[in-house]
């Protein structure tokens, strides 16, 4: 029997997936189809907040119990915002801009109580410092169409992406795509609540 309330996940991330599966979650996946522009003067934490509800709100679930969970990553260095590059031309110039840097990950989350509408909406950040990294290393990589789906167009949780990067200062799974601590509290409140 899980500690958490039946999840819905609007995400299509096979990474989030398996994170929910780590918390012991029961759910099913319902896809979103929202705008993820940025907004004129929108700050990255207030960002993936809007994201992550805005996902949440979209998917039908055809329920009357549970949790649905919504979730964005962006990726932001120097005050300059990545999210998923467009292609392998916009991935090997992300990768170059981090390249010897120390960028922050945020990760916003939205949880809605499908039974009585109770939200909770909030987001954690986690800094990350890549090595230096050289061209050859950067297009096998791209080369590889890993970087494609992921914010910032690596995946620190990859066979090969994990080699970039030098340090985090923070919560892992903030940068994998979802806080697991701080998702499975809110999910163990709203279940609380619920009973």
């Amino acid at each position: 029997m899980s500690f958490l309330p039946f999840v819905v996940l609007a995400s299509s991330s096979p990474r989030r997936q398996q994170l929910l599966l780590q918390m012991g979650a029961d759910f099913v996946v319902a896809v979103p189809d929202i705008d993820e522009t940025l907004l004129p003067g929108e700050e990255p934490g207030a960002h993936v907040e809007r994201l992550a509800l805005e996902k949440a709100r979209a998917v039908g679930h055809g329920r009357g119990d549970g949790v649905i969970l919504g979730s964005d990553t962006v990726v932001v260095l120097d005050g300059r915002v990545l999210g998923k590059p467009a292609d392998p031309d916009e991935a090997r110039a992300m990768l170059a801009m981090l390249s010897g840097h120390t960028h922050t990950v945020f990760t916003g989350f939205a949880l809605i109580d499908i039974a009585s509408g109770r939200t909770i909406v909030e987001h954690v950040r986690t800094q990350v410092t890549f090595r230096q990294l050289d061209e050859a290393e950067i297009a096998h990589y791209v080369a590889g169409g890993s970087p494609m789906d992921k914010a910032g167009a690596y995946g620190i949780q990859d066979d090969f992406g994990a080699v970039f990067i030098e340090r985090i200062e923070g919560d892992y799974y903030t940068v994998v795509g979802l806080p697991v601590c701080r998702v499975f509290v809110a999910l163990r409140e709203l279940a609380a609540t619920a009973a």
